[in-house]
């Protein structure tokens, strides 16, 4: 029993014929998400970092070396607007962490890249991250993890249909 058996108990009462299965799975996958996301968001003010600051440095690392891509590139990976894009890669450069750079061929082309600094930071973060997120599904033992991941790319697949 949780919290969420409560509410769906509530609502027999109210509405007997009330199909509450999907309320009680979609309430528990927000209370999840929740959790989560509290989780992570831990390690990354450990290190100053917001999640949005962490998911551009992890981007540009899963990259590989340079460690560098172009706004364009990164929003495509990130899926996210470019005025969010501009302002995360502002305030990552003001802390050093990443630098914009002018291609010689093309001027108005830009590249980010990380610098030492960022690259250092973010190979130490991701450590961190991954642990936490050994944490979080460790209530799952590893024949649940695969059957919860197959459920969840099941619902991403289908979704976007």
């Amino acid at each position: 029993m949780d919290g969420v058996d409560k509410t769906i108990k509530q609502w027999a009462k109210q509405i007997p014929d009330l199909n509450t299965t999907p309320m009680g799975l979609t309430a528990r996958l927000q209370q999840v998400t929740k959790l989560v996301n509290e989780e992570l968001n831990t390690t990354f003010k450990t290190y100053k970092l917001s999640d949005a600051s962490f998911d551009v440095l992890a981007t540009l690392l899963r990259a590989g070396p340079p460690h560098s891509l172009s706004p364009g590139q990164l929003l495509k990976q990130m899926l996210i607007t470019s005025g969010t894009m501009t302002t995360r890669i502002d305030k990552l450069e003001k802390k050093g962490f990443v630098k914009r750079k002018s291609k010689k061929e093309d001027k108005r082309s830009v590249s980010v890249a990380l610098t030492k600094k960022g690259l250092t930071l973010i190979e130490e973060v991701i450590v961190e991250h991954v642990k936490a997120q050994q944490r979080i599904v460790s209530v799952f033992d590893e024949k649940e993890q695969k059957v919860f991941t197959s459920l969840l790319q099941k619902y991403l697949i289908n979704a976007k249909k």
